[in-house]
């Protein structure tokens, strides 16, 4: 009786020790996706904002 209860202890800090994990894991796959998305907003902004230019340019004339 007693060994039943100590694995249905053992079950259930497993479950939130999985939880926790598993939050530590989305974090960092949100870190890493910021991470990329700002690298590629700077890598293609000067282009963008090139491009955007001679487009109005060529609109106004």
């Amino acid at each position: 009786m007693e060994n039943m209860q100590v694995e249905k202890k053992l079950e259930k800090n497993n479950g939130k020790k999985e939880k926790g994990a598993s939050l530590v894991e989305y974090a960092l796959l949100v870190a890493l996706i910021a991470v990329v998305a700002i690298a590629g907003v700077r890598a293609l902004g000067n282009s963008i904002s090139t491009q955007y230019a001679g487009l109005s340019n060529s609109l106004t004339r």
